[in-house]
């Protein structure tokens, strides 16, 4: 069987309002090349290696073992720059990985829609898992097995900026902080936003965005356990500072801007108002269609 070369962006779900149906994909990537082996192997490189090369608890493995048992031992040569348990999209680059290479290494023969199906059908929801396997900006709707998404807005140069503190924050911990109900007030502040976030996105109309990123529905109630949220929530609109959200479940917190504005303000910013917390701040930028084999 031939290799394959896999490059898979992290992600930021929701943008604020978008709850589990926006996801924009993010250039940092999972890098991996693959050869058939006498048993599985994997050399890690970039960040969290011990944890990317862990055979025994490996989400890429399991799902590559689950979508395909008879499928051969793999040799892994993995270089990962997605934050792990940050809200950036790891078990969605996990899955796609896993799925991608039980496709081509079992032979299954799934089309890209079926990859993208079986990938969601793991993780439960689109929204990452749509914006790693298109790029750019992906609004993403799940009806059973069936998946509908739509991309747009991975031209666009806006500077992101991830502000990440030092402890990670499990997805099964945040969504349990969400509550069973939400007033009508608040969901349709929600489809007002969204509807404003996807025009945005669209148009090229950064000035939408301060706007089209409140939410009602997630963030208010991930606040105490994402603290780094409403920090620095005060800064949008200032220093070229577009909107701040919560990336994905966090606690990492986005901040789109202007590429134009100086950075080190904005660092000195984020610094202050995070009052000492430790905390780490990478640069990237939208990232383009990403699901890349050879």
């Amino acid at each position: 069987m031939d290799p394959l070369h896999l490059q898979l962006p992290a992600t930021s779900a929701n943008l604020g309002p978008g709850f589990d149906a926006v996801g924009l994909a993010m250039a940092l990537y999972l890098t991996i090349d693959a050869t058939e082996g006498q048993q599985f192997q994997i050399e890690a490189t970039g960040r969290n290696p011990d944890l990317v090369a862990d055979l025994d608890r490996n989400l890429i493995l399991e799902t590559y073992r689950d979508l395909a048992p008879e499928a051969p031992p793999l040799h892994l040569k993995v270089h990962n720059e997605i934050p792990l348990g940050m809200g950036c999209g790891s078990s969605a680059a996990a899955l796609l990985a896993g799925v991608q290479l039980g496709n081509h290494f079992g032979a299954l023969g799934l089309t890209a829609q079926q990859i993208l199906e079986e990938a969601c059908m793991r993780e439960g929801h689109p929204d990452n898992v749509a914006a790693c396997f298109h790029g750019g900006m992906t609004v993403s709707a799940m009806h059973g097995r069936k998946v509908t998404a739509a991309t747009f807005g991975d031209r666009l140069d806006w500077r992101l900026l991830l502000a990440m503190p030092a402890t990670s924050l499990a997805t099964e911990k945040a969504r349990a902080l969400l509550p069973a109900t939400y007033s009508r007030a608040d969901a349709v502040a929600n489809i007002q936003a969204t509807a404003l976030l996807v025009a945005a996105f669209a148009q090229n109309r950064a000035e939408l965005l301060r706007t089209a990123t409140a939410d009602h529905i997630h963030q208010p109630f991930r606040a105490e356990a994402c603290s780094l949220l409403p920090a620095l929530l005060p800064l949008a609109g200032s220093l070229g500072i577009y909107c701040v959200t919560l990336s994905g479940a966090g606690p990492s917190v986005l901040l789109i801007t202007d590429p134009a504005a100086p950075l080190e303000p904005i660092r000195t910013a984020i610094a202050g108002a995070a009052c000492g917390n430790v905390f780490e701040v990478v640069e990237t930028s939208i990232a383009a269609a990403s699901l890349r084999h050879a």
